[in-house]
């Protein structure tokens, strides 16, 4: 899964200060004043006082490139983290926030995509050098950061990246329907990946042969009839389930059952945050319930919220909310840790020792998209599949 790979890297990296350069700031005159939205189908139509600190943490992390930084005070940038904070921006009528990270990947087509044969690296350091890795999931995340952006502006600037990653995606197509991984910096392919053939699913537009053969590999090899859910990991049986596939399942596959956001309870669990000392419940990344994994809990508070349940959404932000950290560079800034406290990430991986004392930009973007209750997955959930190929309602 993207999120084991992203941790790992994580883990041998080392923090260090810097100072961000000057980017356009979405200023808060007012902490309780709302900021005005452009209208959008879908969206409220402003921003309350905590989205815009939120926002404002986001913002004070751009940097003159484009890229923002995956935890402030650091020099990684993650691929997934981009795509999610240009769909934030374009979410919100950031246009021009959105694509300076769109600009800087479309830039890197001749220099990166082509050389490597495709697909762009999963994690590079904030001046854009040093990448590793290529990662499925992640690009999958790009090609729907810019199919959104061609939905809400009409723009057809970007139409030839959108191509070449339909493209590619396309190509990791195995015999069986299923999609390999991406590769690693070896060149070996990596495996396939349940997260990763769901998200590209959604990435890729349409309905054709390519979704027919993914949705009949997925039946086959990635459901549990018992269950009704997604395996993550078939050959593990203390890890077999996964909580991103229940939440990012439900946002994907249009009439999947709500009841697979209520047996998510599998992962509940309370704990107490270490940067505050606050009580904190959500979900864990599996069954260990070692932690909570704060941006799969933003995760699911989404799906509840698509599923007309506001109740358990509301609850899930306000416990969010509870462990959000002020930002270090500007006032009226705040982010949310990648989780509460040390402990576990899927599998036996460890955290990295920063994940729950500094705002990460994963976890507060789907924050944002709970608490704004937008799905950037939705322009294409509904993709007229036909009703014999939904395995997941028959």
């Amino acid at each position: 899964m993207k999120n084991k790979i992203i941790l790992a890297a994580l883990s041998l990296l080392t923090y260090s200060s810097c100072t961000l350069d000057s980017v356009n700031e979405l200023r808060v005159e007012n902490a309780e004043t709302a900021i005005s939205k452009p209208e959008i189908t879908g969206f409220s139509p402003a921003l309350s006082a905590n989205e815009a600190e939120v926002l404002n943490w986001l913002i004070n992390i751009q940097q003159e490139n484009g890229l923002l930084t995956s935890t402030e005070d650091s020099n990684m940038v993650s691929l997934y983290d981009n795509s999610l904070a240009a769909l934030v921006f374009l979410s919100i009528g950031e246009i021009d926030k959105a694509e300076k990270i769109l600009d800087y990947f479309n830039g890197k087509i001749d220099s990166e995509f082509i050389p490597n044969e495709g697909g762009f690296f999963q994690f590079r350091d904030k001046t854009g050098n040093n990448g590793s890795t290529i990662w499925l999931g992640d690009n999958a995340w790009l090609l729907i950061a810019l199919n959104n952006h061609q939905k809400v502006t009409g723009d057809t600037k970007y139409d030839r990246l959108r191509s070449i990653l339909e493209n590619w995606i396309r190509s990791l197509q195995d015999i069986d329907g299923g999609l390999w991984g991406g590769y690693r910096e070896n060149g070996r392919q990596i495996h396939k990946i349940t997260e990763g053939i769901i998200t590209a699913f959604n990435a890729v537009q349409g309905y054709d042969q390519f979704h027919k053969d993914l949705l009949e590999y997925l039946e086959r090899e990635r459901w549990d009839t018992k269950e009704e859910l997604l395996i993550a990991w078939p050959e593990n049986p203390d890890h077999y389930f996964a909580l991103d596939l229940h939440s990012l399942g439900y946002l994907i596959f249009e009439g999947l059952s709500e009841d697979v956001l209520y047996k998510a309870d599998r992962y509940k669990n309370t704990q107490i945050s270490e940067h505050n000392g606050n009580e904190i419940s959500g979900y864990c990344f599996d069954e260990d319930k070692d932690v909570i994994w704060l941006e799969g809990t933003a995760q699911i508070a989404l799906a509840f919220q698509k599923a007309s349940n506001t109740k358990e959404a509301n609850f899930l932000l306000d416990e969010i909310k509870k462990s959000q950290i002020e930002g270090l560079e500007k006032s009226s800034s705040k982010g949310v840790p990648y989780a509460t406290n040390h402990g576990s990430s899927y599998g036996t991986s460890m955290l990295w020792s920063h994940a729950s004392n500094r705002p990460a930009l994963s976890s507060s973007i789907w924050y944002l998209f709970s608490s704004m209750n937008y799905n950037p997955l939705e322009i294409e959930r509904q993709k007229n599949i036909p009703e014999e190929d939904k395995f997941w309602v028959q």
